[in-house]
């Protein structure tokens, strides 16, 4: 090929090389300017860390749910892909921290999975309740533990007057019922009648709540102080650390009173009494003749629990005739207290419980014309009734601690005498 041969292809090849260049320019600069939002541009997208329960759910595949009716430990792991002899080994590690049978209905949990092609349940999580939370890890080896949230305590200020009944009131201004129970049933159960408020009876309460993840309410802490004016008599609570109780903390009032008494004023959280003490009392059934009735009737709806109205140790727990299911407890030498007509009996014969404990559930067994518990009280072997003994108080606060408690009490009394 001769050199002008030689120029003329060279030529021809350039010429086809820039006209190339200019076209892959042009479809950039089109790209770039308005048709950019018409192409889809595919990116790499990092997911921020989504961290609960500890692990980070961006790795897992996961599952949450709710335990249902007919559900079980064994039943829920089977459902998710482990099964027998495994699920019992992983039950019988688990006892070690929590008893699964306790498993209740409506309780959230959470199943992590290996992200792989055929799902691996890696963990289990259970959250009883929202601060804490059970844990069963089941790789390579199993691993159980209870676990608590971050909890956030804020001071809360409330007060109200009574229009009706203290629940009533509470609830209306849409106060946690855990506050309503702790004021009626801890504080002030010993030296207010509730079932006997008057309106314009007023109250005050300083108390903490808990919140986990922030802002999810979790609950009472503890309420610090309490004020209650009723018939025109005021009424403190204070809540102080009791050293002559082993530490544990207790109410008194600005006077170092404890406001606990030995017994309860009533066996179930607020219910009503339908029938008296009363010796002679006549029933038309029985021809209106005088059969006394040696008990007090509260009544409520078959289930509600029953509480032992003080310390005690349990010396029957049987069903016989009219009396139904019943429980009957000794406190001391001089006292004993029986509950009657139970559809459940949840102590036994030996137990020693405690003020509050719940012994059993409200229920028709026995003579009965409805659901309620009849509360009989011994004195000394007598049957009596218990609305008019003068029962004893529990422990004053020691002397030595007066002058602490006073100091201790001030700021909190001043905050409540100026809440409005």
């Amino acid at each position: 090929m001769t050199w002008s041969k030689y120029k003329k292809y060279f030529n021809v090849k350039f010429f086809l090389y820039g006209i190339v260049i200019i076209s892959f320019y042009s479809v950039i600069k089109s790209c770039s300017k308005d048709s950019l939002d018409d192409v889809e541009i595919e990116e790499t997208v990092f997911e921020p860390d989504n961290f609960k329960f500890g692990y980070n759910l961006n790795n897992y595949q996961v599952i949450n749910d709710t335990v249902r009716s007919g559900d079980s430990f064994g039943v829920l792991l089977e459902k998710h892909q482990l099964f027998y002899p495994k699920i019992h080994h992983i039950a019988e590690k688990t006892k070690e921290v929590f008893d699964v049978r306790r498993l209740r209905i409506g309780k959230p949990y959470t199943v992590l999975f290996s992200k792989e092609a055929v799902k691996t349940p890696l963990v289990f999580i259970y959250q009883p309740n929202k601060v804490e939370y059970l844990v069963v890890e089941f790789c390579d080896s199993i691993i159980t533990s209870i676990e608590r949230k971050p909890v956030k305590i804020i001071e809360k200020e409330t007060f109200g007057f009574i229009e009706s009944t203290l629940s009533e009131t509470m609830e209306d201004q849409g106060l946690p019922t855990q506050l309503i129970y702790d004021m009626s049933d801890d504080i002030y159960a010993w030296t207010i009648d509730f079932s006997r408020l008057q309106k314009g009876d007023n109250f005050k309460v300083i108390y903490n709540q808990r919140f986990v993840d922030d802002s999810v309410y979790a609950g009472i802490e503890s309420i610090k102080a309490a004020f209650f004016e009723h018939k025109g008599e005021s009424f403190y609570a204070f809540n102080y650390m009791n050293e002559a109780s082993k530490n544990n903390t207790d109410y008194f009032d600005e006077n170092t009173k404890s406001l606990r008494k030995a017994f309860l004023k009533a066996p179930l959280q607020f219910s009503r009494i339908s029938s008296r003490y009363n010796l002679k009392r006549r029933i038309a059934y029985y021809g209106n003749r005088v059969k006394p009735h040696k008990g007090t009737d509260f009544a409520a709806p078959i289930g509600t629990p029953i509480l032992a109205t003080a310390n005690g140790t349990v010396i029957e727990s049987r069903r016989k005739g009219g009396n139904g299911n019943y429980v009957k407890i000794r406190h001391n030498a001089t006292y004993s207290t029986q509950y009657l007509h139970m559809s459940r009996r949840l102590v036994n014969v030996g137990d020693y419980v405690k003020q509050g404990d719940v012994i059993g559930k409200v229920g028709m067994t026995g003579n009965t014309g409805g659901p309620h518990v009849c509360y009989r009280f011994w004195k000394n072997g007598k049957q009596v009734d218990p609305f008019r003994q003068k029962l004893p108080d529990a422990k004053a606060l020691p002397a030595h601690l007066k002058s602490n408690f006073e100091e201790f009490i001030a700021p909190l009394k001043q905050q409540l005498d100026s809440i409005n």
